[in-house]
C-alpha cells in the first residue's frame, strides 16, 4: 500500500529549457531526506506544460537521482492515447508507481473517465494514484464513480484535494471511504493546510507540495499528525496562508528561487510570478521558519 511522505518537486525551466542540474539537485534533496516517496510530473512539476520528450527525460532523471526511494510519475494528458505513451515511458523509466488525474478539453461524462482508468490499469504493470483535481480538472468524481474506479486491477492510491480542516471531520470521511473502497487502496490527502487533520483523522499518505522543497519539515509535520500534536501545523500556518492567496505553485517557486534551488522564476509561461510585495512576504515567512 502507497503510504507516508510523497514529495511533489518543482520541474526548473523556462520557455527555453529544462533545468535537469537544478532538477536533479531537488531529487537528491529529497532522496538524502529519505521520504516514502516522490513524484515528479505532478502539478506541481508543471506536467501539462511539458513534451512527452521532457516528461520522459525527468522520469528517467529522478528515477536515477532518487536513490532507491520509490518515484511516482504523473501521466495525465487530454488524449487517452498520450496517456498510455506517457505510462509507457514512465514504466521504461522504472517509475514505481504513476499519477493520473483526468484532463480534457471536452467535458468529460463518468463513463469516460471509467474508461480512461481501465485502459490504464490494464495496460500498466505498476500501482496507479487516481488524482482528484476538480479546480484544475473540472472534473469532479461521484462516489459511485470513484468506487468503481477502484475495483480496477492496479488502482492503488486515491489523492483527495482538501477534505476537512478538523480532525473530526477527516477522521469520519476516512472511515466512510474505507468503507467504500478496496482495502488496498490507500487513501491520500493534498492540499497541503489540510495535511495534518487529514492524517490525524486516519488518512494513508500525504501528497505534498511543500516536502518537495522541505522534507524534512514535512516530515516532522507527519509525526505529529500521527501522534495528535498540531504545534508545527499552527507554526506552518503562514505558509498555508500564503498558498491560500498565491497558489501553491507560485509560492513553492519563489521559494525555490530564493533559496538558490533555481536559476530563474521556474513557471511555464503563460504563468507568471508573484508580485514583488509577494515575494517579500514569501522571504519574510522564510526567513521566519529559517529557511
Amino acid at each position: 500500500m502507497l503510504s507516508g511522505l510523497y514529495a511533489f518537486p518543482l520541474t526548473p525551466l523556462d520557455e527555453q529549457q529544462l533545468h535537469l542540474g537544478a532538477f536533479t539537485q531537488i531529487i537528491g534533496r529529497l532522496a538524502a531526506a529519505k521520504i516514502d516517496g516522490i513524484c515528479v510530473a505532478g502539478s506541481t512539476g508543471s506536467y501539462a506544460y511539458l513534451s512527452r520528450e521532457e516528461r520522459a527525460l525527468l522520469a528517467k532523471l529522478a528515477v536515477e537521482a532518487a536513490q532507491g526511494i520509490p518515484v511516482m510519475v504523473g501521466i495525465g494528458a487530454n488524449r487517452q492515447r498520450d496517456v498510455l505513451q506517457h505510462l509507457d515511458d514512465a514504466q521504461q523509466a522504472g517509475a514505481a508507481s504513476v499519477l493520473l488525474a483526468p484532463l480534457s478539453y471536452q467535458p468529460l461524462s463518468d463513463s469516460e473517465v471509467f474508461g480512461l482508468y481501465q485502459a490504464v490499469s490494464q495496460a500498466s504493470s505498476v500501482p496507479v494514484c487516481v488524482y482528484i483535481n476538480p479546480r484544475t480538472t473540472h472534473f469532479d468524481f461521484s462516489d459511485a464513480l470513484l468506487t468503481h474506479i477502484a475495483s480496477l486491477p492496479n488502482i492503488a492510491s486515491v489523492k483527495f484535494p482538501g477534505v476537512a480542516a478538523e480532525q473530526r471531520e477527516a477522521a469520519r470521511l476516512a472511515q466512510y471511504w474505507r468503507g467504500q473502497l478496496p482495502e488496498q487502496v490507500s487513501l491520500g490527502i493534498s492540499g497541503d493546510a489540510y495535511a495534518w487533520a487529514a492524517i490525524a483523522g486516519g488518512f494513508d499518505i500525504w501528497y505534498s507540495v511543500l516536502a518537495g522543497l522541505y522534507p524534512e519539515t514535512c516530515k516532522v509535520l507527519l509525526r505529529s499528525a500521527q501522534s495528535e500534536s498540531g504545534e508545527i501545523n499552527k507554526q506552518l500556518e503562514p505558509v498555508w496562508q500564503l498558498f491560500r492567496q498565491h497558489g501553491s505553485l507560485r509560492v513553492v517557486a519563489a521559494m525555490a528561487l530564493l533559496a538558490g534551488l533555481t536559476p530563474c522564476d521556474g513557471l511555464p509561461r503563460p504563468l507568471q510570478p508573484v508580485a514583488e510585495n509577494a515575494l517579500a512576504e514569501i522571504r519574510a515567512v522564510m526567513e521566519r521558519l529559517q529557511w
